[in-house]
C-alpha cells in the first residue's frame, strides 16, 4: 500500500496502544497524523471516529487506525460514513484480507482485547497488503453504493 500520512485516533481506551502504533507507524518511515484522544479521562468513542473520517475525506490522510476499548463501538462508528471501509480485526490474516480482499482504509483494534504483539503485526498487514482487485472490485464497488431497503 502507498499512503501519504496515516491517521490515528481512540478512545480513552486505548491510548496507550495508540501511541505504541504511532511510534511504529513512523518508524517504518511513515507519516503521522494524531487525532487523540489523550489521556484515560472517558471521552466519546463516535467523536473520534468522527476526526479520523474527517481527516480521510479531506484528503489529509490516506488510511487511518482507530481503537477503542474492545473496536466494536468505533468500528460501529466509523463505518457509518459511505467513503469508510473499516475492519475490526483481531489478528494477521484479517488485516491482511481486509486489505486484499475489501480494500479497507481503516483498521480497527481494540486496546483492551489486542495485545501489543499481535497489534504490531496487524498494522505491518494492513499497511503492507494491496488491494488485490479482480473479483473484489466489484463488491467493493457495492459497498460505497449500498441500496436503500
Amino acid at each position: 500500500m502507498t499512503q501519504s500520512l496515516v491517521a490515528l485516533a481512540s478512545d480513552h481506551g486505548a491510548v496507550e496502544l495508540r501511541t505504541l502504533l504511532r511510534a511504529h507507524v513512523e518508524g517504518r518511515g511513515l507519516a503521522t497524523l494524531d487525532l487523540g484522544a489523550d489521556g484515560s479521562e472517558s471521552v466519546d468513542y463516535p467523536d473520534y471516529a468522527g476526526h479520523l473520517a474527517q481527516a480521510l475525506r479531506d484528503g489529509r490522510a490516506s488510511h487511518g487506525i482507530l481503537l477503542c476499548g474492545t473496536g466494536i463501538g468505533i468500528s460501529i462508528a466509523i463505518n457509518r460514513y459511505p467513503f469508510i471501509r473499516a475492519a475490526l480485526v483481531h489478528d494477521v490474516t484479517g488485516a491482511r484480507l481486509c486489505r486484499e480482499h475489501n480494500d479497507a482504509n481503516v483498521l480497527v483494534l481494540g486496546g483492551r482485547t489486542t495485545g501489543p504483539a499481535v497489534a504490531l503485526e496487524c498494522v505491518d498487514a494492513f499497511l503492507n497488503t494491496p488491494f488485490e482487485g479482480g473479483r473484489h472490485e466489484r463488491r467493493v464497488t457495492k459497498l460505497g453504493a449500498m441500496p436503500s431497503l
